[in-house]
């Protein structure tokens, strides 16, 4: 797959040291996805494989949970609060891991964290009562953080023409790690008991691979990838923004009102699509009477739908982009999850089998593409601090899921239906600040640029070109 440039590469820079096409960052400015070509690309597979293992390894504790439960006595409440034990631990890993990547770079982020979180689901194994599993299900969830560098690290090698559809396909198949480890785990459970190992230390030992997968990705990290095209982020940040301290550059995006509104609308696109993985095999199997590996099969085609679905969202930024300047991403963003938030609403109304999955099922296409269209936006916030607004962005989408998660299904004060219907109104609601959102040299929504005349003719591409001129 190809995504055409939106601008001419600088005729100065030279081409022949990479695969791609570059612009005058030497950022790439076509997407070749079956390409493996260094620095791009390889890049781009290192980026989504190694977070893939992320999420497969923090969520490889649920397909287990019954398992898990009866061995170690855990209650329902016990078991709900390791769940949003894990949601607390990604929201302080995410704030924090986007001025580390602006300081040191997204390589030697993503690989320290995997690293250091590789024990703790090996450790998995060792836990021995509640209070031990909700404290390894608080640290489980600091992995997910190196979503934050994941983007970050897409958006320092494409050029803003194609970083939306970079960002998408990056973060969309990392996320189908969590429904593979959905049907990967029960089978390796499966595979150790055909040993004749009883249960109580087979599950122990399954939770060997995920920490293996994850530890082994962070070496591939390290190995073989490169933090911008140049090879060396220090060098770039000493010729870019010069040394400033951490405090500085958390600041300086913390300042940028952008960055709150686009994790607004990240919290209820991503964190609703967390929610919704949460409850939706319990909504079928409650509501409609399906057996338990129904309802697991029609929950899990809702995860898998990230194939194609956030991709796509970052394609049509990226299109929208390209013939509408930053005018249309934000409308792009705000038509796309205004109508997931109308899907979800009719989602919990539904009253038939077939047409409730017919609904999910395109529910959960906007919704997903929603959020890549939310990361076609963010690159172009600022990069002095793009990895604190990287970071603040992707931590709005888990305190999302938080919000969605106590006030909607925790308890009985609302059903599951509708506590769904209810979800896709705060969807609707939350996606209006978008019409906030304003560049100086892009324009808003309803409001055109501010540069002068002359600037104006240059039209969108060259705007979108320039976009990390944005907020300097």
């Amino acid at each position: 797959m190809e995504a055409e440039a939106e601008t001419e590469a600088n005729p100065e820079q030279v081409d022949h040291l990479f695969s791609l096409p570059v612009d005058a960052d030497q950022k790439a400015t076509e997407f070749r996805l079956f390409s493996i070509a260094p620095p791009h690309m390889l890049a781009f597979h290192l980026a989504w494989f190694s977070l893939f293992s992320n999420f497969f390894s923090t969520f490889s504790i649920p397909p287990l949970l019954a398992v898990i439960q009866d061995d170690l006595n855990l209650t329902d409440t016990d078991t709900g609060r390791a769940g949003t034990a894990a949601f607390l631990g990604s929201i302080f890993s995410r704030i924090a891991m986007g001025p580390i990547c602006d300081l040191v770079g997204p390589r030697i982020a993503i690989a320290t964290l995997s690293l250091i979180t590789a024990p703790v689901i090996l450790s998995t194994s060792l836990v021995s009562s509640p209070h031990s599993f909700i404290a390894l299900r608080f640290l489980t969830g600091f992995s997910l953080a190196n979503f934050v560098a994941n983007q970050f690290w897409m958006s320092c090698m494409f050029s803003g023409c194609v970083v939306g559809l970079a960002n998408g396909f990056s973060a969309g198949w990392a996320n189908m790690g969590s429904g593979v480890t959905q049907l990967v785990m029960p089978l390796i459970y499966t595979l150790i008991m055909s040993f004749n190992v009883p249960s109580s230390t087979a599950w122990r030992l399954a939770f060997i691979v995920p920490a293996v997968f994850q530890a082994v990705t962070a070496l591939l990290v390290l190995a073989f990838g490169q933090d911008v095209p140049s090879g060396s982020y220090r060098s770039l940040k000493k010729v870019n923004i010069g040394k400033e301290s951490l405090c500085k550059v958390f600041c300086h995006g913390a300042k940028n009102y952008r960055a709150w509104i686009l994790a607004l609308t990240y919290g209820f696109c991503f964190g609703v699509e967390m929610t919704t993985d949460n409850i939706i095999a319990q909504y079928f199997y409650d509501r409609f009477d399906v057996n338990i590996q129904v309802a697991g099969i029609i929950a899990g085609s809702f995860g898998m739908a990230n194939f194609f679905s956030r991709p796509s969202g970052g394609l049509v930024s990226d299109r929208m982009g390209r013939r509408f300047g930053m005018r249309g991403r934000l409308w792009g963003l705000w038509v796309t999850q205004t109508v997931a938030g109308l899907l979800c609403l009719l989602l919990g109304r539904v009253n038939s089998l077939w047409g409730s999955i017919l609904v999910m099922c395109a529910f959960s296409v906007f919704v997903q593409a929603a959020s890549g269209l939310t990361f076609g936006v963010v690159p172009f916030v600022s990069k002095r601090s793009l990895g604190v607004v990287s970071g603040i962005t992707g931590s709005g989408g888990t305190v999302g899921a938080v919000i969605t998660q106590l006030l909607l299904f925790s308890g009985s004060k609302f059903s599951k239906q509708t506590g769904i219907s209810l979800m896709g109104i705060m969807m609707i609601v939350c996606t209006l600040p978008i019409s906030l959102i304003y560049f100086p040299q892009s324009g808003g929504m309803f409001c055109g640029p501010s540069y002068g005349s002359d600037d104006r003719l240059k039209g969108p591409e060259t705007d979108e070109t320039n976009h990390y001129r944005l907020l300097q």
